[in-house]
């Protein structure tokens, strides 16, 4: 049985202000007060200076002396920018991960099959979520901690729920093109490293 995932609060906060930028609480060029949301969330303003410094390394935010945090004017073509680094690391860590992954997709089966829901719902929030885990758990398969550490630092979270909420990305089909990559893991494809880059390419926005 597997474990539930358990966040920090640290990060509960940094997807607090994501989904605020998301959904437009936080338009391009406003400001983001962390007195604010500190009492809001009814935490120290600690955790919320944190989150925030974590979204601006990933050039979500931006600060400036004497003018406070603000939503970055971000364009497709900046969200664009890690995808082709994404799409590296996992053609690197479906590569790592082909055996085990023949012998056992259990950990990639469960995303798929709630992607289907969510497609058929029309679920963002849900695409977001299980295409990420999706992901998560293949590189997780790798069993390299350099290499999950370096995907994780990319903020696949933030910029995948970007693309997909924000400028409108949309896939011919969530599921059917993570269930195409499970059967390729399955048969022991050899251009599986292939089939993965070209599959994290094209669901990088288009600027």
């Amino acid at each position: 049985m597997t474990a539930p995932v358990v966040h920090s609060l640290r990060e509960q906060i940094r997807e607090h202000i994501v989904e605020g930028i998301v959904s437009g609480r936080w338009q391009p060029g406003e400001r983001i007060v962390e007195r604010r949301i500190a009492t809001e969330l009814e935490v120290s303003q600690t955790p919320v200076r944190e989150a925030l410094r974590e979204l601006e390394s990933l050039r979500l935010i931006e600060s400036a002396p004497n003018k406070g945090v603000r939503v970055r004017n971000l364009t497709a073509a900046d969200l664009e920018e890690s995808y082709p680094v994404r799409a590296g690391l996992e053609a690197i860590a479906a590569e790592l991960a082909a055996e085990r992954l023949a012998q056992d997709c259990s950990a990639l089966e469960p995303h798929v099959l709630a992607l289907y829901e969510a497609d058929g719902n029309a679920d963002g929030t849900a695409q977001v979520r299980h295409t990420v885990g999706f992901h998560r758990e293949l590189v997780r398969a790798a069993d390299n901690s350099v290499l999950l550490h370096t995907w994780e630092g990319l903020g696949i979270e933030v910029f995948t729920a970007l693309s997909i909420r924000w400028l409108g990305t949309v896939q011919q089909s969530y599921a059917e093109e993570h269930e195409e990559l499970v059967q390729a893991f399955r048969r022991r494809d050899p251009a599986i490293a292939e089939l993965v880059k070209a599959h994290v390419l094209g669901c990088a926005p288009r600027a």
